[in-house]
């Protein structure tokens, strides 16, 4: 039904495959919408933003083998055509939250964190509203997860909570909990009133202590049940959101992506800028194209309001090659 549609992607990043302007020029921006991809590109950083800014938000690094096993998963027969796990739960307000990972590769740990936060409420009726500490987790796993601010691996990042555990906290300067998230947001983009980003900073130290001192690292901690791979299968991928939420997914970002403005995304253009991991909260159909619903974490000035669809069934870009997950113990 759809195959016109990964000729067409195959075909045009053939086509332009030549173009070496700035990817965030007024004029690589025009040239893929005037293919009429099933996406819409718009600026969202501007022109002059340094690569190395852009190359400090894509912080998935290549995963060192198999280090989780991979889930067994009885795939449901009706599931919906469309599914957001914000509308199933609405009572877990970390599912409406678009974080802001500011001037450090952490996506990895975001990713994580965001689904974690996501589960622990789900898993616990809404009971518990427990956001886990991205902060915590940056800092703390060590070279296990790889290299904090300079990029990690998401599946040591879930295998860490199920070891040794997470505390709470939110974002910046926040009391959510017992460590917030150390770097401040800031305008990576070009709409927005947050304060310019500056220059990319080093991994923080670990400090295994609670910003407020009336609370205890220890037993604000967090700990996963179990972590898992989510096998390579979109119907799989599907079931386990649909029972048990969002899960953390990583894959190749292209400097096409970069102006991601509206639809369904496909690779167009461009040459690969690095791996990123996000957040994975559903699915559903637009204009025929099937597509996989994503939170960002670079805020809510980027994309389609800090969400972006990309193209399901075809693992586009090692989407659905790269899905993480766990249950959380209640």
């Amino acid at each position: 039904m759809h195959t016109s549609i990964y000729v067409f992607s195959l075909a045009l990043g053939v086509a332009l495959a030549g173009i070496s302007e700035n990817p965030l020029s007024d004029s690589f921006i025009e040239k893929i919408n005037n293919i009429g991809s099933t996406w819409k590109a718009g600026r969202n950083f501007d022109a002059n933003t340094p690569s190395s800014h852009i190359n400090a938000l894509l912080g998935a690094l290549p995963e060192k083998g198999n280090s989780l096993p991979v889930a067994h998963i009885e795939v449901a027969e009706d599931l919906p055509e469309s599914f957001d796990s914000r509308e199933k739960w609405p009572e877990c307000a970390s599912l409406k939250v678009v974080r802001d990972q500011s001037t450090c590769g952490s996506c990895w740990a975001f990713g994580a964190v965001e689904a974690m936060s996501d589960r622990i409420c789900i898993h616990s009726g809404g009971k518990s509203q427990t956001s886990v500490s991205a902060n915590d987790l940056l800092t703390c796993c060590g070279w296990s997860c790889g290299e904090g601010c300079d990029g990690g691996y998401p599946s040591s990042a879930w295998n860490y909570w199920v070891q040794h555990g997470i505390t709470s906290g939110g974002l910046y300067g926040t009391n959510d909990g017992c460590q917030s998230y150390v770097f401040p947001p800031c305008e990576h983009h070009t709409t927005g009133s947050l304060p310019a980003c500056g220059e990319s900073q080093p991994t923080p130290k670990c400090t295994r202590k609670c910003d407020n001192s009336t609370l205890n690292y220890k037993e604000e901690l967090t700990f996963g049940k179990s972590a898992y791979n989510v096998p390579r299968s979109e119907n799989a991928i599907k079931t386990e959101i649909f029972n048990n939420g969002p899960v953390e997914a990583s894959f190749q970002v292209y400097a096409d992506f970069l102006n991601y403005k509206s639809g369904v995304y496909q690779y167009v253009t461009g040459a690969y800028r690095g791996g990123h991991a996000v957040k994975l909260v559903g699915w559903g159909v637009e204009n025929d194209v099937p597509y996989w619903l994503v939170a960002n974490s670079w805020n809510e000035d980027w994309g389609d309001k800090g969400y972006f669809k990309i193209l399901r069934g075809k693992n586009e870009c090692g989407f659905e090659s790269s899905i993480v997950a766990g249950l959380p113990k209640l």
